[in-house]
């Protein structure tokens, strides 16, 4: 075999790893992103549907003379029931304004594989939303939309907005994100463990990967249940003024 053969074929054979390594770039960077914007939209608009449909078969407010209800202490926030989520189902939705105005991704219930491509995910054993123990989370930090690409810029007193259609619930971070492996199962006890919480309350854990591009570790943001407000006062804008 001649010299100027081998060359040639080294030649191609490099060019198609090139072609190769930027069709796998392309697909990690633009395609998974347009797919997951697409079963985002997807998962949104099967909650809104769903909701619509609630309010609809909800009876129509009494008009006879209601008695007043005492209001509750300054600060407390109702204690709402344990809900049944559904696996791999839409059930709520969440907003962090800290992200963009924006942001807005679905909330599916397990942290599977193909549910993270459809948007973020509750860890399935942990509590519900507004209950009392720790309403963890998981999402992308890169590919799929890319949900949790700003987790970093997280800071205390941040707002963490999301809605299950009937009520807004309000969780405020309390400290910057901590970074830990991914065996520390702890940052998602009931109450989390190194998160500096003393006691049970009504806690919300994210989570996402560390590095950017990579796996190793995890991100952890911790925040705590501040308020709650029903759907017909208005969306996030209201509930933060």
């Amino acid at each position: 075999m001649s010299v100027r053969l081998i060359v040639r074929t080294f030649s191609e054979l490099c060019i198609t790893v090139g072609a190769l390594i930027v069709l796998f770039v392309v697909y990690v960077l633009f395609w998974t992103g347009v797919r997951a914007a697409s079963a985002a939209e997807d998962q949104i608009g099967t909650l809104r549907d769903q909701w619509a449909r609630t309010m609809a078969a909800a009876p129509a407010p009494s008009t006879s003379p209601v008695p007043p209800v005492p209001s509750a202490a300054p600060g407390a926030v109702p204690e709402p029931a344990p809900a049944k989520y559904r696996d791999g189902k839409p059930f709520a939705m969440l907003y962090i304004p800290r992200f963009g105005a924006g942001w807005e991704w679905p909330i599916l219930e397990n942290t599977e594989v193909g549910t993270l491509q459809k948007g973020i995910g509750h860890y399935s054993g942990t509590a519900s939303l507004g209950e009392r123990g720790n309403f963890a989370l998981a999402g992308h930090r890169r590919t799929y939309g890319d949900p949790f690409k700003d987790f970093p810029k997280l800071r205390p007193g941040d707002a963490v907005l999301l809605t299950d259609g009937t009520t807004w619930f309000t969780y405020r971070i309390d400290w910057r994100p901590y970074r830990t492996v991914p065996t520390d199962t702890g940052v998602i006890d009931p109450v989390p463990r190194k998160s500096g919480y003393d006691g049970p309350g009504r806690y919300l854990t994210l989570t996402t990967c560390d590095p950017e591009w990579g796996s190793s570790h995890r991100l952890i943001a911790w925040a705590h249940l501040d308020a709650t407000r029903p759907v017909a006062e208005g969306g996030p804008a209201a509930f933060l003024s």
